[in-house]
């Protein structure tokens, strides 16, 4: 069972994979509910040795260490929202769907971290399968890129009425609550535009585009930025546009480390002098 939820303090929890390189992963995440004055919580589901240039390394966490992360938390601390990210394999994605309901977790935004924003396949069949069937219909909201919400839906996506059509599609088929479609990976007048169903309503989410290279952990940070939201009480809806416009800020402030692609500004308030 989750602890106690009536906490003076917001609480977050992320179930992700560590990037070394600190631009995404947990270690966004944790910056983000931290910004947003939300205590944040973490099962580690695998260890990453990267940097901006790209992943050297990529080693899992026995699913019952994953386990026994989101046990010790949510029994003590207890968790209002989590959020997933990277979940590497199947039998960590199998472990985590099952802990998400053995702990009443309800809040749950799922980034289904299947596909990157170049076209790569991070995770086989077999993962995305059990991610599709385990996971996804316990989210309050699943956050796919183009990429991924093409493997979701079944079609190629190049415009924003497929991007509509994808939106209605997954949500039709995997059962979450909300779909966010997201518009990075998209080329012309859709680029940076994210396409929103819950069902009923179907809104097109856009913000000023910022011209940068240095965009990793842009997903992470949207998704742990939605949950920090609705750890503070917010409603969906409102959770999702404050997270883009926070990303949008962020992207304005990103930083120019490395020699390849740097992080979004997370702490742009503090970048600002």
């Amino acid at each position: 069972m989750n602890a106690e939820k009536t906490s003076k303090i917001p609480v977050a929890l992320t179930i992700a994979g560590s990037d070394s390189g600190g631009g995404a992963g947990i270690q966004a995440d944790l910056r983000t509910f931290a910004f947003h004055c939300v205590h944040g919580t973490s099962a580690v589901t695998c260890v990453t040795a990267q940097n901006t240039l790209g992943v050297r390394r990529v080693d899992a966490m026995p699913p019952e260490a994953v386990v026994a992360q989101m046990q010790a938390i949510a029994e003590d601390i207890g968790v209002i929202a989590a959020k997933t990210g990277m979940l590497l394999n199947q039998e960590i994605i199998a472990a985590v769907a099952k802990q998400v309901e053995a702990l009443e977790i309800n809040n749950l935004v799922v980034d289904p971290v299947m596909v990157s924003r170049t076209g790569a396949q991070l995770i086989d069949d077999d993962a995305i399968k059990t991610l599709c069937q385990q996971l996804i219909p316990q989210a309050v909201i699943i956050t796919p890129n183009r990429y991924e919400a093409q493997i979701l839906s079944g079609f190629p996506i190049n415009t924003l009425d497929d991007m509509r059509a994808a939106a209605q599609t997954i949500h039709r088929n995997f059962k979450a609550q909300s779909v966010l479609v997201k518009g990075g990976g998209m080329q012309g007048n859709a680029r940076g535009v994210d396409i929103w169903f819950d069902g009923n309503c179907l809104e097109l989410l856009t913000t000023q585009q910022i011209d940068t290279q240095n965009t990793h952990g842009t997903g992470c940070t949207l998704s742990a930025a939605i949950a920090a939201n609705l750890a503070m009480g917010k409603d969906l809806l409102t959770s999702v546009k404050q997270a883009k416009d926070y990303v949008t800020t962020a992207l304005a402030y990103s930083l120019s480390i490395g020699k390849g692609q740097g992080p979004v500004g997370h702490f742009f308030p503090l970048l600002r002098n």
